[in-house]
């Protein structure tokens, strides 16, 4: 189920698929995205797409929360189509899934359906790129890991720096831009980033500007 060399171009990928609308929720290409489902309607968005190709769209409201508030919030104009390639259900009716990040995609538009989960056009055309795993980049690591020190500590995370030392950039960054407890408009940002060094810049920027803020009043980094 995980083997993602069968999309080697955006035909093989489908042109309208369910999408999951999630705040915060971030799905980068050949990351991780562990999610818990419990609500009827997606459960019925996971058998369907266990019946089917295994791809979901993850996507966040276009206004943080939303999906809190009511039960079609408006949409962000960019998610990630991901592969679900881990799957339990629990005792008491829940789903365990994990979703391995494809390609990125514009959202065309939504479609009318009578499922009780969205679906929407995709349009994967400036996104092909997403199919290949990134060329390694010079990534200044020292300066990345000093920011990500205090950034850490402020929020009681811990990481095996060895680990990170030795990823390559691509599962560094795309790791980190998942798992750090960044505000949806960020999270959203770093998926935005039109390349991976971009990404990088932006990560880095995000970590020095709470870095700053921590030592400015004194508070928590958020």
């Amino acid at each position: 189920m995980g083997n993602l060399s069968r999309y080697r171009s955006i035909e093989d990928l489908p042109a309208v698929a369910p999408v999951f609308p999630l705040t915060g929720a971030l799905l980068l290409p050949r990351t991780h995205l562990p999610l818990n489902i419990f609500e009827p309607r997606y459960l019925a968005m996971v058998d369907a797409a266990l019946a089917g190709d295994r791809l979901i769209g993850m996507i966040q409201p276009r206004h943080p929360g939303a999906e809190g508030e009511s039960a079609h919030p408006e949409l962000s104009k960019v998610g990630c189509l991901g592969r679900l390639t881990s799957f339990s259900e629990t005792g008491d009716g829940r789903y365990l899934i994990s979703l391995t990040g494809v390609c990125r995609f514009a959202l065309a538009a939504e479609m009318a359906v009578d499922t009780p989960y969205r679906q929407a056009r995709l349009d994967l055309g400036n996104y092909a790129h997403d199919l290949q795993p990134a060329a390694d980049m010079a990534l200044d690591r020292r300066r990345l890991f000093e920011a990500l020190r205090p950034y850490l500590a402020a929020n009681e995370l811990e990481v095996d720096w060895e680990d990170l030392e030795n990823a390559r950039s691509e599962s560094l960054i795309n790791t980190l831009a998942l798992a750090l407890p960044l505000g949806a408009r960020e999270k959203q940002g770093l998926l935005l980033a039109e390349t991976l060094n971009q990404r990088a810049q932006l990560l880095l920027t995000l970590l020095e500007m709470a870095r700053g803020a921590d030592e400015g009043d004194g508070g928590p980094l958020q």
